[in-house]
């Protein structure tokens, strides 16, 4: 593996620094995971630059997290970016959240903020939410959207009521891959491709895989319908560690992913590996 890896979709945490509720009784996950574990298990692998991406902390420290990742980075030129946390169902009122995150600095790149947990689907276009949405246009910000398969259809007319918000897609919006289930992803995914405001980024796959069992193959056809749908000029290479040590290595996610984009032209595997990375989430050019 020698392509230059850009990673759009990294976490770093100490659970006894902030909150983080939902890493409770998960013997794996409730640890440190800081910048020197991901050199350990990235050894050997050419990652040149990193985006954070906020890791649900409990909301008292989201600003906190973000802060703290800034200060981080400051030792750590690889750290880029940073996808902070907002609160953006508050409409106008998150302007002041917006406004605190770009005091920050430049290193703050967009927000994400989680919708996958919702009970209501359509919680994305209640319209207090869509101008918070509507509002990170206005601060130069992107959005990551975080959902389950089934919540697109709402994500689709969200993105369609924002036009001038560029969208990009964690995790190829955790398919059913477990049970082999392609429909109605696979035709809601071209959908989402044909609005020409998101990307996406090609993570967290082999976690909605069989964590003790997935192949290659099983993770093929999601894999590559993402791939063709959005085109080589909007798909980007996720990590999604440590997360994504529920069901794989990060080498073993990296060569998985090698696999099966080894028929593409150089020009697409650059493009996929670090190229978009660096256009779409507006990185230097070269490491700090």
């Amino acid at each position: 593996m020698e392509h230059e890896i850009i990673d759009t979709h990294l976490h770093l945490w100490d659970p006894a620094r902030f909150r983080i509720p939902w890493l409770d009784g998960n013997d794996l996950l409730n640890r440190p995971y800081d910048v020197q574990t991901f050199r350990e298990h990235t050894a050997g692998l050419n990652v040149s630059a990193m985006v954070y991406v906020q890791v649900e902390v409990a909301p008292a420290y989201a600003l906190l997290e973000a802060q703290h990742i800034a200060a981080l980075a400051a030792r750590e030129p690889r750290l880029q970016g940073i996808v902070a946390w907002a609160p953006l169902e508050d409409g106008e009122c998150a302007r002041s959240i917006l406004e605190a995150l770009l005091a920050i600095g430049p290193l703050i790149k967009g927000v994400r903020r989680i919708l996958q947990g919702e009970p209501d689907p359509a919680y994305c276009l209640r319209p207090s939410f869509v101008r918070g949405v509507e509002l990170l246009a206005e601060y130069g910000l992107s959005f990551d959207i975080c959902i389950y398969h089934y919540q697109l259809p709402a994500i689709i007319e969200l993105v369609r009521q924002c036009p001038a918000v560029t969208f990009i897609l964690d995790h190829i919006a955790k398919p059913d891959i477990r049970n082999g289930a392609l429909e109605p992803w696979r035709e809601h995914m071209a959908t989402l491709a044909r609005l020409p405001n998101v990307t996406c980024k090609i993570s967290g796959v082999a976690t909605e895989a069989d964590h003790a069992h997935w192949t290659v193959d099983d993770l093929a056809p999601y894999v590559r319908h993402a791939l063709e749908v959005f085109g080589e000029d909007r798909v980007m290479f996720g990590g999604d560690w440590p997360v994504a040590l529920l069901a794989t290595s990060y080498r073993r996610w990296v060569e998985t992913l090698a696999t099966l984009t080894s028929d593409l032209s150089p020009e697409a595997q650059r493009k996929l590996w670090s190229d978009n990375a660096r256009r779409l989430y507006r990185l230097p050019a070269v490491a700090r």
